[in-house]
């Protein structure tokens, strides 16, 4: 039932009483696409594509409710999207300027509970259990946040209900600006007539898999014996079940655990020669050691990824002896590994860096640290460019000029923007990129 935009599993135009865990997924609606729409007036209204270049192997990243309309969707081909919607507005998006609001919605978010968990750019849980920390009834402190959130010129989307799993479904109930609330004790009334695609963890494979034995609806899933899910699911059989009864007990925590911190490009026009994808790897190296050292993580695996020109994919990895943060530490490591995934003459499509394995390891300490020269970086700023060098090393603990300058690097893209540094390398694949937005994974 709806009413007001609010979709009610339970009666509609009063407060239940409510008992329990109550957890909220705000989904903030077509973001990209609405940042853009907020930022260009004339665009309003209007079917409006963020994505990469269309005849660049380009991705949408996201899209106007406009541009849905005709059948365009996020992660659909670009050129795929533009036979949909020929007269759509493309965009390539401006990723610092989604964070800015990304930000600004958090901070709205913790008005009203402190227990969030950020998941993406334009998604949070957020714990509003009644209890100590929250007084006010859950239903309206989703009302509030959603008309909160509204105050930016974006709109969003909530789930309300007694577990993750609850909230997130419910989220993509009633879209754009919708609020659907699950109350306590009608969570398989909700779950059982929906598709088992729906449910987190269930991807395309694991559906197919599912549909082969009958298993249709999330009611299905639930009557399912846990012995027939393993053979689908492996060691999280039990877990999916339990999602399917509405059984999710995972709780909200303030900071995510992060397993591994990625970057991966499509190119435009397919590499071959080694010299040139070595060049491609350095790159993508550096925004995942930019990334880390943002996030104040080091870790000790490094992993290589690569597709080949007839889709198929290729990894190898290696673990280190010490954690590392910086990319001049793991370039050479995944220079090694290249041999491992592809032979000369191969044709590559894709490449794609990670780091991982951030947890506590002995390490055994160095005696020494290496300076390595390094060529000085351009600052672009309005004022023109200027060379800038390496700073004088601080007092304290000796630092190398290798580190140094990479610290000097980071204060720069903080103060000035990600682009206000770059290197050769990078500006080489200006025009082989797709330019499609968050093909970043923190995992």
């Amino acid at each position: 039932m709806t009413q007001g935009g609010s979709t009610f599993y339970a009666e509609v135009g009063m407060l239940l009483p409510w008992s329990g865990g109550a957890i909220l997924l705000v989904d903030l609606d077509a973001f990209f696409a609405s940042v853009e729409q907020l930022d260009h007036p004339e665009w309003r209204g209007k079917p409006v594509i963020v994505g990469g270049d269309a005849d660049k192997r380009g991705v949408v990243s996201t899209c106007s409710y406009e541009a849905r309309a005709f059948g365009v969707r996020s992660a659909m081909a670009s050129f795929q999207a533009r036979k949909l919607c020929p007269d759509a507005i493309w965009t390539h998006g401006n990723h610092s300027r989604y964070a800015e609001i990304s930000q600004q919605v958090m901070e709205i978010i913790q008005l009203y509970s402190p227990r969030i968990q950020q998941v993406s750019i334009d998604e949070a849980f957020v714990d509003v259990s009644p209890g100590h920390y929250v007084r006010t009834h859950p239903v309206t402190i989703a009302q509030k946040i959603q008309d909160h959130i509204a105050t930016l010129g974006i709109t969003c989307s909530i789930g309300l209900g007694t577990s993750k799993t609850i909230a997130k479904i419910a989220s993509d109930r009633d879209k754009p600006h919708g609020l659907t609330v699950v109350y306590p004790g009608r969570e398989l009334e909700f779950l059982a007539p929906l598709p088992v695609r729906d449910l987190s963890g269930v991807g395309r494979k694991a559906e197919q898999r599912l549909h082969d034995l009958g298993i249709i609806t999330l009611s299905d899933l639930a009557k399912t014996d846990e012995q027939v899910l393993k053979g689908i699911f492996g060691k999280n059989a039990q877990m999916m079940r339990e999602r399917a009864l509405g059984l999710d007990a995972t709780p909200v925590t303030n900071a995510r655990d992060v397993k591994s911190v990625s970057n991966e490009v499509t190119f435009s026009i397919n590499m071959i020669e080694q010299e040139e994808i070595k060049q491609a790897i350095s790159m993508i190296a550096a925004k995942v050691g930019r990334r880390l050292r943002r996030k104040g993580l080091a870790g000790y695996t490094v992993t290589l990824k690569i597709r080949h020109n007839d889709l198929s994919i290729r990894t190898a990895q290696r673990t280190l002896a010490t954690a590392v943060d910086d990319e001049r530490e793991f370039i050479d490591v995944l220079y090694e590994l290249l041999p491992e995934v592809w032979r000369a003459g191969d044709e590559l499509r894709l490449l794609g860096v990670g780091v991982s394995s951030f947890g506590a390891r002995k390490e055994q300490l160095r005696l020494f640290e290496t300076d390595e020269e390094d060529g000085s970086l351009v600052l672009r700023s309005p004022a023109g460019e200027e060379r800038y060098p390496p700073p004088h090393q601080p007092s304290g603990r000796p630092q190398s000029s290798k580190r140094s300058l990479i610290e000097a690097t980071d204060k720069v893209k903080d103060r000035f923007g990600e682009y206000a540094v770059r290197y050769g390398r990078e500006l080489r694949f200006d025009d082989r990129q797709t330019h499609t937005i968050a093909q970043d994974g923190d995992d």
